[in-house]
């Protein structure tokens, strides 16, 4: 049988818009198709009419006001790469309108905004995805094949984050963008879920375990005032901390420890780390120790007392045993940005909006994980108290088994 192909509206013509774009025309036309784009200003709209153009592909329908694009017969399913502040009303509204969203990474502003988009989607039974590409990253995935084998016995701890040197925003003059806005305001965990993410599904949160209580605390803030006065603006304050930490503490007992710190100078990491009584997983190291799999050795110390050492392996050595299986289908034929981690995240979309069916990460993940940020605002500010996380299920987390199926899954591996 022909499968459908997905209709697909985009809202926000931004830079994100654009990578979006370029992974869509990597795929055969038949699977997806960009029936209609949105955005406040006229001049990107014509730029991406441009593009498509350029790329051989049919104008879209071009609107101004993002409810006309939803309310369009046109389109099945909405990609929102809009600002933090706007997209999950989009995607709210999307849903209300009987249309699947899939809404670009970011935290939120407050918890009234998550219920509302979980509400939508419990009341229209479509949902929103978001398009949280780690999570289909290989290492990330090749750990959640690791877990789900046992192979790190029972899992204890794990930590991540996003570190990356994007000082550069402190310096461009005049009108802030908005991702600077938001460090310049607030002070939290701004940014959860490229970490968060591959980690919460590791630790089947929502499947059987939730987030039960987080606590977060700031450094001083200089890393972007000092580039600021480098680049000639002079003295601008910044609200967020060169570096936040949060601990979280789950329902099944395992600790999560995230780090963020987006304004100092050093090498891009999300600290990816997913440790268990029988092994762990480094990515800085890019190795594992897993008992059975890495190898130890009896060593004798000065006073003639024997200790064990454990030898880390390679990560590379353990990919072709146990890359997940998606990774095994898919590695000779990755399409889009991200080194191939858009494409396998857009077709694990289209799948969902094509069958009907839940997303593999679901408007339950995307309240839990975009939580991180506004109760890390309450943690800080209250000196580091630990802060509660709301149950977005209402008590459906305690059942495992229920989450999306098939090859796409980040629940089971199949």
């Amino acid at each position: 049988m022909k499968q459908k192909t997905v209709n697909v509206g985009i809202i926000g013509l931004g830079a994100r818009a654009e990578t979006l774009l370029a992974t869509l025309f990597c795929f055969d036309r038949g699977e997806a198709q960009v029936t209609a784009i949105c955005d406040v200003k006229p001049e990107r709209i014509a730029r991406i009419q441009e593009i498509m153009k350029a790329h051989d592909y049919p104008r879209p329908e071009a609107f101004t006001d993002y409810r006309a694009l939803i309310a369009s017969d046109k389109v099945d399913a909405v990609l929102i790469p809009t600002s933090w502040n706007s997209h999950l009303r989009i995607a709210e509204e999307a849903m209300q309108h009987g249309k699947y969203a899939g809404i670009e990474v970011g935290g939120a502003s407050s918890l009234d905004e998550l219920w509302h988009l979980v509400r939508a989607a419990e009341s229209t039974g479509v949902s929103c995805m978001m398009l949280e590409n780690c999570c289909y990253g290989r290492n990330e995935l090749l750990c959640l094949n690791l877990a789900r084998k046992g192979l790190f016995g029972e899992l204890i701890h794990c930590t991540c984050g996003y570190e990356h040197d994007l000082s550069e925003m402190a310096r461009k003059d005049g009108n802030r963008q908005e991702r600077e806005e938001h460090n310049f305001k607030r002070c939290g965990e701004l940014y959860p879920t490229h970490g968060i993410g591959p980690v919460a599904k590791i630790l089947r949160i929502n499947r059987g375990n939730r987030f039960m209580t987080l606590t977060s605390m700031a450094s001083k803030a200089r890393g972007f005032m000092k580039e600021a006065e480098r680049s000639g603006r002079g003295k601008v304050f910044y609200a967020e901390g060169d570096v936040v930490t949060t601990v979280i503490k789950c329902a099944n007992g395992e600790t999560v420890t995230m780090t963020h710190s987006v304004s100092l100078p050093r090498p891009y990491s999300r600290d990816f780390r997913v440790q268990g009584t029988k092994g762990l997983f480094l990515e800085d190291t890019k190795s594992v120790f897993i008992e059975g799999i890495s190898t130890t050795r009896e060593e004798i110390d000065v006073a003639g007392n024997p200790y064990t050492v454990h030898d880390w392996t390679p990560v590379e050595e353990v990919y072709e045993k146990y890359d997940h299986p998606i990774w095994q289908t898919y590695r000779e034929q990755l399409i889009g940005g991200h080194g191939g981690m858009d494409g396998l995240i857009l077709q694990a979309f289209f799948d969902a909006v094509r069958t009907r069916t839940a997303p593999p990460i679901d408007v339950y993940d995307c309240a839990a994980w975009m939580s991180i940020t506004c109760l890390s605002e309450q943690s800080i500010a209250m000196g580091g108290m630990p802060v509660a996380f709301p149950d977005f299920t209402d008590g459906k987390w305690i059942y495992e088994g229920w989450g999306a199926k098939g090859k796409w899954s980040l629940d089971e591996v199949e």
